[in-house]
């Protein structure tokens, strides 16, 4: 099955990771995910988790960065489920219309929604009632009430996001859900051994997929950790693309169950050297493989080092938590030239960028993440013909002679060459780049062709007099008509 046009002529979607754990916030802004990782060890990575929206599991931890500050913070006896109607009366002053517009702004093709995260919470009204958070206080509050969003959120920036022309695709977390399994992840092995196995969470994520897909027809599926092994993904599948025929699926419904290898898992050896094993593969591998069927691949925190026939997607926040982080600086994000680079670096490699924001629970997108779209927007409003729609060329890579880097992208016969910086001279050398006589060359943004001729095997391109300020500079390489 070939991947659908539109997600190949998309590139950029926005992320949203947005829940209960928006309203504490918090987590120590350890790191990236894989250099925490290659560093420290799974151990490391869960003991100071950087993830704001895994504040439920890492309060668990006794001991943790989370655990001491929800303590200090709201004290002993406040369970998570105390965020409940924090959030909710947070959330009526959030204006799904200002998002779109937003996400309009930075270039975005696509949205996509965390619907459940692994805490069980739903930010929709479902018909299938959410599974209740195990209190210890044992209050009778109702489950409807108590567990799911009174604003049906998903419905809301669904409508919101296609009036602007862009697609809507859906998050939710097949794989974990901390409303069925208490114990906490500790290590890589905790998190394949407490996905839920039975056949009632089986039922359950069914139910919401179905609805889900049914009530709102979602451009994506995007699951994530993985699915209970006994499932039928297969008709799941189907019924999706009967409803969306030009929909597509993520790679993370792997299908693994790692709590059936038993006794094995007490063996601190066996344990170590699965968690090496995953150690290893984490470092030295964009992504994990993916069982079953996919139509992309979702490198998290990485990206392919060279162009890859199958569609994939780089996905990561902009700064080390997909949801708000209270503790992340200026110093944490990406500034809006890494993300530049690192959007055209990921598409000249036939992938998307799914950029995350994490709003704060009100649903206030900090300024420092909105002046990251902005700007990215902003370079995109100019050089757009080179990333929109565009397809890898026969390599991704090069250099100028005095060492820029260069990406190339392709739209039928026109080339596009990308400079990662800006040249120091007035003229600029692209090695192991011929043109044939009759080629024009254009800097997007600017009227006028420019001046080349050939060097042996380099193409030279003598620049404008005046360059704009840019985090980088596309040139549009087009053979005679």
């Amino acid at each position: 099955m070939q991947t659908a046009t539109w997600f190949h002529d998309a590139k950029l979607g926005i992320f949203i990771h947005w829940g209960l754990y928006s309203v504490p916030g918090w987590a120590p802004p350890t790191g990236e995910f894989k250099k925490v990782v290659a560093r420290e060890g799974w151990q490391g990575w869960f003991a100071r988790n950087p993830y704001a929206e895994w504040y439920l599991n890492s309060i668990r931890i006794e001991g943790s960065p989370s655990h001491r500050h929800h303590v200090e913070t709201y004290g002993e006896d406040f369970s998570y489920d105390d965020f409940v109607p924090l959030f909710n009366r947070a959330v009526e002053r959030w204006d799904p219309q200002e998002w779109a517009d937003l996400f309009r702004k930075a270039g975005a093709r696509y949205v996509v929604l965390t619907t459940k995260h692994h805490d069980g919470f739903l930010l929709w009204p479902s018909e299938n009632p959410p599974h209740p958070y195990p209190s210890p206080k044992g209050r009778g509050v109702e489950v409807r009430e108590r567990y799911c969003a009174r604003r049906d959120l998903v419905g809301e920036l669904t409508q919101a996001v296609r009036a602007r022309g862009m697609r809507m695709g859906l998050y939710y977390s097949g794989g974990l859900d901390w409303t069925f399994e208490e114990r906490p992840i500790r290590d890589i092995v905790d998190l394949f051994t407490t996905i839920p196995q039975g056949p009632d969470y089986v039922e359950y994520a069914n139910g919401h997929w179905r609805e889900l897909i049914r009530r709102y027809e979602p451009a994506i599926l995007w699951n994530d950790i993985g699915y209970p092994a006994a499932a039928n993904l297969n008709e799941l599948f189907a019924d999706y693309y009967r409803q969306v025929p030009d929909g597509v699926v993520n790679d993370r419904f792997t299908q693994i169950n790692l709590a059936r290898l038993g006794r094995l898992l007490e063996n601190r050896r066996a344990r170590s050297l699965i968690s090496s094993l995953f150690r290893w593969m984490t470092s030295h591998m964009a992504v994990l493989p993916a069982g079953g069927h996919c139509d992309f691949r979702t490198p998290e925190y990485a990206a392919f080092r060279r162009i890859t026939k199958q569609k994939w997607e780089a996905t990561r926040g902009l700064g080390y938590s997909f949801g708000y982080n209270r503790n992340e600086g200026p110093e944490h994000l990406l500034s809006v030239e890494e993300l530049v680079h690192l959007l055209v670096d990921i598409v000249s490699k036939n992938g998307n960028l799914l950029l995350n924001v994490g709003p704060m629970a009100d649903g206030t997108i900090p300024d420092l993440q909105r002046e990251r779209l902005l700007g990215l927007g902003r370079w995109l409003e100019v050089n757009g013909e080179a990333i929109f729609g565009s397809r890898p060329w026969v390599r991704a890579e090069g250099r100028t002679r005095e060492g820029i880097a260069v990406r190339f992208t392709r739209q039928g016969d026109r080339l596009y060459a990308i400079l990662l910086g800006r040249p120091r001279s007035r003229q600029v050398t692209i090695g192991s780049l011929q043109a044939d006589e009759g080629t024009t060359v254009h800097l997007l943004g600017r009227e006028g062709a420019l001046a080349w001729k050939q060097e042996g095997r380099d193409l030279v391109i003598t620049l404008p007099e005046e360059m704009p300020e840019s985090p980088a500079y596309a040139f549009r390489i087009e053979p005679q008509a």
